[in-house]
């Protein structure tokens, strides 16, 4: 699914809207399986606002599956276990995050926001992530089964699939 441009128009095949967690993770499983995106990222750069995350079992085999899970244990440990307070009651109650699991072994860890970010986009392809690309509306086109999306200044890019 290439890439043509008639004058401010374009033509995608895959568009992703937002350069997230969630967009990155996207262009990363549609690369994997030899699909094309374009993602549009309103920002100038990735962001990379927020401390961290806590990840659970089941993100880390999300992780897995898309390469680059085994570069971010290397940064950030497993947990042991946490504990948890009520404030209201002062109740207390330690979780262990080792041991075995209906799926497994459990895995926790924390992990930085933009660590995360980073080892997802470099996985992508050079070129797949337009910054500065304000999405202004996406509508169906009439006259087609293409979605059509506006950006601020006025580009558009008409996509087979536009998520």
């Amino acid at each position: 699914m290439g890439i043509s441009n008639i004058g401010n128009e374009q033509f995608e095949g895959l568009v992703i809207v937002g350069g997230g967690i969630a967009g990155l993770a996207t262009g990363v499983a549609l690369q994997r399986f030899g699909l094309k995106s374009l993602m549009l990222e309103r920002a100038d750069s990735l962001r990379t606002t927020g401390a961290a995350l806590s990840l659970m079992t089941n993100a880390w085999r999300a992780l897995d599956i898309l390469g680059v899970a085994e570069s971010l244990r290397l940064k950030h440990p497993q947990l042991q276990g946490a504990q948890v307070t009520s404030f209201p009651s002062g109740f207390t109650k330690q979780l262990s995050y080792t041991g075995f699991g209906k799926c497994g072994n459990h895995e926790v860890r924390c992990v930085q926001r933009s660590v995360l970010l980073e080892a997802l986009a470099k996985e992508l392809a050079p070129g797949t992530i337009r910054f500065n690309a304000k999405v202004v509306s996406i509508q169906q086109s009439t006259d087609s089964s293409l979605t059509i999306v506006k950006l601020g200044d006025g580009t558009l890019i008409k996509a087979k699939v536009a998520s």
